[in-house]
């Protein structure tokens, strides 16, 4: 089964093709074809690459979304990196749907009726659920009536415990559907079983924290497979620090603004999610690469924004850890998880009285699925490579090709 993931972003957009057999593999293969779309205002660029290491780069200007994605997706079966002989080749399509809201929790195939529903789910993130929408769309125009898949990367909190959905305001919050839905499930659920698959050990028995430390970031605990806390909430932006985005500040600090400069709701939405975190604070960029550039220069700002960002990160650890009433496995994932070994170490360094102790000298290896933990840690912590693309490409094959598969 020839299967295609799009994954969108609010300002970029990827795509893998992936090929499963009669048997789920427990190890991601490397898809067939991979694609992704970045957009700086009106300019997207785009990168292709296919199995055989063929690359197509390119650049468009001031065309529609629709059209950009139409481009990037006809390079599957044309062009230098064509993996595929035509579009009937590909035999389902999933798509990461950012918040399923109340309703939709577990991977569904998208009809006319789910579509409408969606769609009015974009209030809870109008940025990302409208590009999403846009690609189920682009996705039929080229390929007709294939199969379409949503799968929620709000769906693995769906069964946090109430204390852990509920805001502390008046009750008919949660009636009328503000409540904490959590985010990066799907690679949150992806990390936990694939760190039991690497200590060997019985995911049932794990407390895990998972750390996804990309532009955004949360963490989230895991206890026997099911996610009971998450630092994000109602919407991506509540939690810890991240590249742009402010995570949870004093509400008060927007009424303040409100009443007294006079922001309005738009001025105070851009002003949490991009002008905030590691480049509101640094002054020079929401990428952790540049911010460590800027600490080796010297820049207070930068070396700030660094301990901010590690400090809200081991307080988060220690606290779903709480949660958790213990720890057994610490997770790093996604780009800055993956990458960044200084970020690694300054966390790990304030969790010792948790039984955290990593090696330094494995931590500064470029390794992935792969513990850095010292051997006389109390609690395994491992790097394992994000997988959402995959773990999406899986839920699609168990739908379509195993029903009775898809708890």
């Amino acid at each position: 089964m020839k299967i295609l993931v799009l994954n969108s972003g609010s300002s970029s957009q990827k795509a893998c093709l992936y090929e499963i057999g009669d048997a789920l593999p427990e190890i991601p293969p490397l898809p067939l074809w991979e694609g992704r779309i970045e957009w700086n205002g009106d300019t997207a660029a785009i990168t292709v690459r296919n199995s055989k290491g063929m690359v197509r780069k390119k650049k468009l200007k001031s065309l529609p979304c629709e059209l950009v994605l139409k481009d990037l997706l006809t390079t599957l079966w044309s062009g230098e990196t064509r993996s595929i002989a035509s579009a009937a080749d590909i035999d389902t399509v999933g798509h990461r749907v950012v918040h399923g809201g109340p309703r939709f929790h577990d991977p569904i195939l998208i009809s006319n009726d789910v579509h409408s529903a969606l769609a009015g789910l974009s209030q809870f993130a109008p940025m990302h659920i409208q590009s999403e929408l846009q690609g189920m769309k682009t996705v039929a125009d080229l390929l007709g009536d294939v199969p379409q898949v949503a799968v929620f990367d709000t769906g693995f909190h769906r069964q946090m415990p109430r204390v852990a959905q509920t805001y502390p305001g008046p009750y008919e919050w949660f009636e009328q559907g503000i409540r904490r839905y959590g985010f990066h499930g799907i690679n949150h659920q992806y990390c936990s079983t694939r760190a039991a698959q690497l200590i060997a050990k019985d995911l049932r028995s794990l407390k895990i924290v998972s750390c996804h430390l990309g532009n955004g970031c949360s963490v989230t605990g895991i206890r026997a497979g099911r996610s009971v806390d998450t630092t994000m909430g109602f919407t991506p932006l509540a939690g810890i620090m991240m590249g742009t985005r402010s995570g949870s500040v004093d509400p008060g600090i927007l009424i303040f603004l409100m009443r007294q400069h006079g922001f309005d709701a738009d001025q105070i939405d851009d002003m949490l999610n991009k002008k905030s975190g590691l480049l509101g604070i640094s002054g020079l960029s929401g990428d952790m690469r540049d911010v460590l550039a800027g600490m080796d220069a010297g820049n207070e700002r930068a070396k700030l924004a660094f301990d901010l960002y590690t400090h809200g990160l081991r307080t988060a650890i220690g606290g779903i850890a709480a949660v958790l009433e213990g720890l057994d496995v610490l997770v790093f994932t996604a780009g800055v998880g993956e990458n960044s070994p200084e970020v690694r170490a300054a966390t790990c360094k304030g969790l010792d009285f948790l039984g955290v102790v990593i090696d330094l000298n494995r931590n500064k290896e470029l390794m992935l699925d792969a513990d850095i933990s010292s051997p006389d840690s109390r609690v395994k912590v491992l790097v394992i490579r994000a997988a959402e693309d995959w773990a999406i490409a899986g839920e699609c094959w168990k739908l379509c090709r195993c029903p009775a598969a898809v708890a």
